[in-house]
C-alpha cells in the first residue's frame, strides 16, 4: 500500500512526523494534545551540494500561439548524464517559453502521452475559469485538452505547470513547467534590455540520479516540503554565462515545489526591481537581497558595468531568518555570470515605469481572514483513531466538491493570511485574480522589496500575518486558492471560491 493511502487509513496523515521511535512512542508523547495544538517540523534542512559552474546557461525554445504540447517521459542531459525525466518536449526538462503580445489569442492543445492524469494550470494569466487548470479540468492518460484563450493584461512574466490534486508535486518536480511571457506598448516604451541582454531564469531545486529526478516524500517533507540539493536554473545544474559591462534584465521564475531563495549578488551589487508577478511596479526599487518563493516571479536590471574582464560574480541564496527548521539555513551558490566583453552601455533606469494605480482600502465591501498555521488536529480518543496532522485552511481540506467561498463579481476585498501559531513558510497563490500587498504584522513585519505592485502569490512566514486587498472583476466561475509549496497544496492546503 501506498504510504499516503496508508496513512490516510491509519488516521496519521502524510504530513504526521514520525522520528527516532516508533509511532506509539509519537502517540503517547502527544497524549494530551488538544485541537489546534502545534508541533514543530522535526526535520533537518536538505543543504544545497554546489557544482563547478562549468555549464553553459542554456534557454528553452521559443513557442507560437498555435502549439501543442506533449506531456511525455522523455529524456535530459543534467550533469553530463541523460536520465530519465517528465517534459512538454523531447529531450528537455522545461517546456518551450510562449512570448505574446496582449491582445493576442492562444490556442494550446494538451496531449497527455503520461500514464496518468494531467492539465494545465496558466500561473498569472487572467483567462476564463474553464480554461485555468483547475484540478477537475484533466485530461486523463492517452487524452487531450485543448486551453483557448485571448490575452487581456498588461505585461510580465508569468508561467504554466500542471495541476491535477495530490499529484502537482511530483509532475513538477520532474520536470513539467515552462514560462510564459506578455509584452505590451506600455513595456515597451521603456526600451528596457532585451534580446541577448535579457535572461529569463528558471529557478529550481532537484533530487537527481542516474535513474532520474528522485520524488519520493517522506512524512517530514510533506511537512516541510520536498527540496533537492541541486541547484538547476533553465534546466542546467551549477551554470554560468558570459555577459559584457552592461545592464542586464533579469526574469527570475521560483519554480522549486518548497525552497524559498533569499537572491543576492556575490559582489553585493545592487538590484533594481522593476517588477513581480503582476509585470511592471510604479517605480523600481534598489535591494541588496530579496526573497523570493515558489510560484512567485522577479523582474530585475543588474549591471555589469565597472567589473574587469574575467571577472566571475554569482547569482547566490543568503541565509535568512525566520523560515523554519527547513528552510535559510545554509548560503549557496546559484549560477555565476562570468564578464567576458567590455562596452559602453548608456541605458540608465527610468525613474518611472508603469502608471498603476492603489487600491484603497476603503473600496472594499468584506475582510475574509484564513487561518494557515500548521494545526495537528483530532476528533475523539483514543488518539490513533482520529489523530490528522494536515494542511489545512481554516481547518478545511481540499474538497473539489464544496465551494468554500462565495465572491461577488466586481468588487474589492480585503484577504488576510494568518500564520502566526505556524511554523512553517506558506506562499499564498491566489487563481484568477491580482492583488496588492496592504501590509505585514509579526515575523519581519516589513513589506518584501518586490510586493509594492500586482501579486498573485505571497510570502507568509512563520509567526507572519500578511494583508491583501483584491480586485475580484467580471471573470466569473470557480477558482482556486492554496499554498503554493506543491506538497502542502497536494496534502489539502487549497480552497475554492465562486465568482458570480
Amino acid at each position: 500500500m501506498e504510504r499516503r493511502n496508508f496513512l490516510k487509513l491509519s488516521g496519521l496523515s502524510a504530513g504526521a512526523v514520525v522520528t527516532g521511535g516508533s509511532l506509539t512512542g509519537f502517540l503517547v508523547s502527544c497524549s494530551g494534545c488538544k485541537k489546534e495544538h502545534h508541533m514543530g517540523l522535526m526535520t533537518e534542512p536538505v543543504m544545497v551540494t554546489e557544482g563547478d559552474f562549468s555549464q553553459l546557461l542554456s534557454f528553452p525554445t521559443q513557442a507560437g500561439l498555435n502549439q501543442t504540447l506533449t506531456a511525455q517521459a522523455t529524456t535530459a542531459n543534467i550533469m553530463g548524464t541523460t536520465i530519465p525525466v517528465l517534459g512538454y518536449q523531447p529531450n528537455s526538462l522545461l517546456g518551450p517559453t510562449f512570448r505574446v503580445n496582449n491582445s493576442d489569442s492562444v490556442n494550446i492543445l494538451l496531449q497527455n502521452n503520461l500514464s496518468e492524469h494531467t492539465n494545465i494550470h496558466w500561473h498569472g494569466l487572467k483567462i476564463p475559469a474553464l480554461m485555468d487548470g483547475h484540478p477537475d479540468q484533466l485530461a486523463n492518460a492517452g487524452g487531450t485538452f485543448r486551453y483557448q484563450f485571448t490575452i487581456n493584461q498588461r505585461a510580465g512574466l508569468s508561467w504554466y505547470h500542471p495541476h491535477p490534486h495530490e499529484m502537482t508535486g511530483k509532475q513538477v518536480f520532474q520536470g513539467l513547467a515552462g514560462l510564459f511571457i506578455i509584452n505590451d506598448a506600455e513595456e515597451s516604451a521603456l526600451n528596457l534590455p532585451s534580446g541577448q541582454f535579457e535572461l529569463p531564469l528558471v529557478i529550481q531545486d532537484k533530487r537527481i540520479t542516474n535513474n532520474g529526478i528522485t520524488y519520493n516524500p517522506a512524512m517530514e517533507e510533506v511537512m516541510a516540503g520536498f527540496m533537492g540539493e541541486s541547484i538547476v536554473v533553465n534546466g542546467v545544474y551549477s551554470p554560468y554565462t558570459e555577459v559584457a559591462t552592461r545592464y542586464y534584465r533579469l526574469r527570475i521564475l521560483n519554480g522549486s515545489n518548497a525552497r524559498v531563495y533569499n537572491l543576492a549578488f556575490s559582489n553585493n551589487a545592487d538590484m533594481a526591481i522593476i517588477g513581480n508577478d503582476g509585470g511592471l511596479l510604479k517605480n523600481p526599487v534598489t535591494a541588496k537581497e530579496i526573497l523570493i518563493a515558489p510560484g512567485e516571479r522577479l523582474d530585475v536590471l543588474i549591471n555589469f558595468a565597472g567589473n574587469t574582464i574575467g571577472t566571475e560574480i554569482f547569482l547566490v541564496s543568503k541565509e535568512f531568518a525566520s523560515g523554519g527548521d527547513a528552510q535559510g539555513k545554509q548560503s549557496f551558490r546559484i549560477m555565476k555570470f562570468k564578464i567576458a566583453t567590455s562596452i559602453t552601455d548608456t541605458f540608465t533606469v527610468p525613474a518611472n515605469l508603469s502608471a498603476m494605480t492603489t487600491i484603497a482600502a476603503s473600496s472594499t465591501v468584506k475582510t475574509r481572514t484564513f487561518d494557515i498555521s500548521n494545526a495537528m488536529e483530532h476528533h475523539g480518543y483514543p488518539m490513533n483513531d482520529g489523530m490528522q496532522m494536515r494542511h489545512r485552511i481554516n481547518g478545511k481540506l481540499f474538497d473539489s466538491s464544496r465551494i468554500d467561498e462565495n465572491i461577488s463579481a466586481n468588487t474589492n476585498e480585503i484577504w488576510v493570511f494568518d500564520n502566526s501559531k505556524g511554523d512553517e513558510p506558506h506562499p499564498m497563490h491566489l487563481h484568477g485574480v491580482f492583488f496588492q500587498v496592504l501590509g505585514r504584522s509579526g515575523g519581519g513585519g516589513n513589506l518584501i522589496a518586490s510586493e509594492n505592485g500586482w501579486k498573485d502569490t505571497v510570502l507568509v512566514m512563520p509567526g507572519e500575518t500578511v494583508r491583501v486587498i483584491v480586485p475580484f472583476e467580471n471573470n466569473t466561475g470557480k477558482f482556486v486558492f492554496h499554498c503554493h509549496n506543491l506538497e502542502h497544496e497536494d496534502d489539502g492546503m487549497m480552497l475554492q471560491y465562486q465568482l458570480s
